[in-house]
């Protein structure tokens, strides 16, 4: 006993060198793993900082997760496979770091960043903004759907995705970071795991998320140019406006009048133009203040009075769903100038567009939705109707923009003018009746936004136009459909093609996108050639969708199924669908064909002719009145009763 007293000692006295042997190894995992430890940092961080600032706080996080040399408390002893992992520390230092930037004070200003991220620290640039390389539509939708997650949900899910840790270890790493609720972050990354399937990680591992691989460009040269020279002008005008001030406040009422609180054109927000190229939230909040009346304060003064107090006279025109309030304290300016020789003014609250117009009669004010609106939703808006055509204010990422007739799927798209403040030249609006053209624009975002990112626009007569896509059939196209994808291929320009006829139904001014599914194939009876069966959903800003569900058949017009208004169906959330129809064929023969969606596996009819037939798809034979109900049984044993034969009922031609 007494000899091992010594021993005891001595291992309690550290030598320098043995005290800074674990602080070299953590730098070498550090130095070893630096790219993968910022990415993690850089996609748990959250996106509203902007891709600079976000860039940046990454590298920062990594720089400081060194650990300290002599700790002042041992570490746990981990057990299990955290113990034989040497990268756990450093995903627990960084993941830790992030989640406390993204805290936010109870009362802090949600637009402001959370305070944290308001102390400098190393690395420092200056006179550069510094990004990822821009990736593709793919990176864009992914992006998006880590911006809904939680943070601790984000960093769960690249844990699982990317680092290609268990459930358990990333359990592990979450609560060794602090979080609280770790099992409820893991279910959420699970989930959105699901949903994108494994092609997830190889979006994630893309250069639109790696901070390490960058691109440069200057800051504003201009304004720098500017701030400069003004530098010494401003300390002796900060002191005389210290004295006026003093003076103002001192005779200033007390008592506000009674329209101290409305709006003025000197509290319009203006924002820098090139503020798009420097910040994740790509939509109206990024567009920057153009036209030739923006100093115009007599017509933005008239523009905010009419908002807030429509005079008797002024035609007012609302969205569905678009709340009437008066403006707030500060809205953001987006346009104001002569359009066709008319006053137009287009402001932005947050969750609104408001366009104010001076027309030969009187004045028009037209409010819409567009809360959470995107880099497609956000990229154009309606600035004046005449003579059967509409003048677009297109957005400061739009690269190329042009136009084409979805009727006719086999033509290009016809170059579209534009002018230097984003103002388009006419473009033909579709005024129903027939199907002899349907006008869409199609427009690229700029590289610095996503490469090789162009999309679909179509005018349903609201103040922005709705974005198209489209959802190929299972095993139709790389990567396997999941998610709706741009309807600029071939194949989902053949299906817009024929569903675009039926968009004067999919629900007017107040939709915000329409998507195409194909979810089945059939090789009709009696020779009747091979169809599609297609539901065509239309999201609304305010939330219901409304679905129209077709079959399509090679060279003719879309039959019309059914029509569904306020449902589920067809979406993320309603993700099976069965249909049935009457179909006449070629020989003269009446038959009711039915099909589902890839998780059916059988469908039985039932009415006045039966039938039961394994698979997705079913022709029987039956009296052109006949009434019939189709049922289908999924691959989780569930049934499945046919679209539109729910509460939200539905109508059939």
């Amino acid at each position: 006993m007494e000899g091992s007293r010594p021993m005891v000692l001595s291992s309690l006295s550290r030598s320098p060198h043995g005290s800074r042997r674990p602080l070299l190894d953590a730098e070498r995992r550090i130095a070893e793993r630096y790219a993968e430890l910022v990415r993690l940092a850089y996609l748990v961080l959250p996106s509203s900082l902007g891709r600079h600032r976000r860039v940046l706080a990454a590298h920062s996080l990594v720089q400081r997760s060194l650990p300290e040399a002599t700790p002042s408390v041992p570490a746990p002893r981990s057990s299990g496979a955290d113990g034989a992992d040497p990268d756990r520390p450093l995903r627990v230092a960084v993941v830790r770091g992030a989640l406390a930037q993204c805290r936010r004070p109870r009362l802090w200003p949600e637009r402001a960043r959370p305070p944290r991220l308001l102390v400098p620290r190393l690395p420092v640039v200056l006179g550069m903004r510094l990004a990822p390389r821009s990736g593709g539509a793919e990176e864009m939708a992914l992006g998006q759907a880590l911006s809904e997650l939680s943070a601790p949900a984000r960093a769960a899910f690249v844990l699982l995705r990317v680092e290609g840790l268990t459930a358990d270890h990333t359990h592990g790493v979450l609560e060794a970071a602090g979080v609280e609720r770790a099992r409820v972050a893991v279910r959420e990354a699970a989930r959105l795991d699901t949903s994108l399937g494994a092609a997830a990680a190889a979006v994630l591992t893309s250069d639109e998320f790696d901070a390490c691989t960058l691109r440069a460009r200057p800051t504003d040269l201009v304004r720098r140019r500017r701030r400069v020279r003004l530098a010494a002008v401003a300390v002796l005008a900060g002191a005389l406006a210290a004295g006026g001030l003093a003076a103002v406040t001192h005779s200033a009422p007390k008592t506000p009048g009674p329209f101290a609180q409305r709006p003025r054109s000197a509290d319009l927000v203006r924002v820098d133009p090139g503020e798009w190229a420097d910040t994740s939230r790509v939509d109206f909040t990024a567009w920057p203040a153009r036209g030739d009346r923006v100093r115009d304060r007599a017509l933005l003064d008239r523009a905010l009075a009419v908002w807030a107090a429509p005079p008797s006279g002024t035609r007012v025109v609302r969205a569905p769903g678009t709340p009437a309030d008066p403006p707030p304290r500060a809205p953001q300016l987006l346009y104001a100038g002569d359009v066709s020789g008319r006053a137009v003014v287009v402001f932005h609250d947050g969750r609104r567009l408001v366009r104010y117009g001076e027309t030969g009669t009187g004045e028009l004010l037209v409010l819409a939705r567009t809360d959470d609106a995107d880099v497609t939703t956000a990229a154009a808006v309606a600035l004046t109707e005449r003579g059967g055509a509409v003048r677009y204010l297109l957005a400061p990422w739009v690269a190329e923009s042009s136009v084409r007739d979805l009727t006719r799927p086999d033509s290009p798209a016809r170059p579209l003018s534009v002018a230097r403040d984003g103002v388009t030249a006419p473009v033909p609006r579709w005024t129903g009746g027939g199907c002899g053209h349907r006008p869409a624009l199609q427009l690229r975002s700029s590289p610095a936004i996503a490469e090789h990112h162009a999309f679909l626009l179509a005018d349903l007569g609201g103040l922005t136009p709705a974005h198209l896509t489209y959802t190929p059939l299972l095993g139709h196209g790389t990567p396997p459909a999941r998610q709706p994808r741009e309807a600029t291929g071939p194949a989902a320009l053949v299906a817009w093609g024929q569903a675009g006829c039926d968009l004067d139904s999919a629900g007017g001014s107040g939709v915000r996108a329409v998507n195409t599914w194909d979810f089945a194939e059939q090789d009709l009876p009696d020779g009747g050639g091979h169809a599609v069966w297609t539901c065509e959903r239309a999201d609304t800003w305010r939330g219901p969708g409304n679905i129209t569900v077709l079959l399509r058949r090679p060279g003719g017009k879309a039959q019309v199924v059914t029509r569904v208004r306020a449902t589920a169906a067809c979406s993320r959330f309603g993700q099976h669908v069965v249909a049935r129809t009457h179909w006449k064929s070629p020989r003269g023969h009446w038959y009711v064909l039915a099909a589902g969606s890839r998780a059916v596996t059988s469908l039985s009819l039932t009415g006045d002719v039966t039938a039961a037939r394994s698979g997705h798809t079913l022709a029987v034979g039956a009296p052109e009145d006949a009434r019939t109900r189709v049922r289908a049984r999924l691959t989780s044993g569930e049934k499945l009763p046919e679209v539109g034969s729910g509460s939200s009922g539905g109508t059939r031609p």
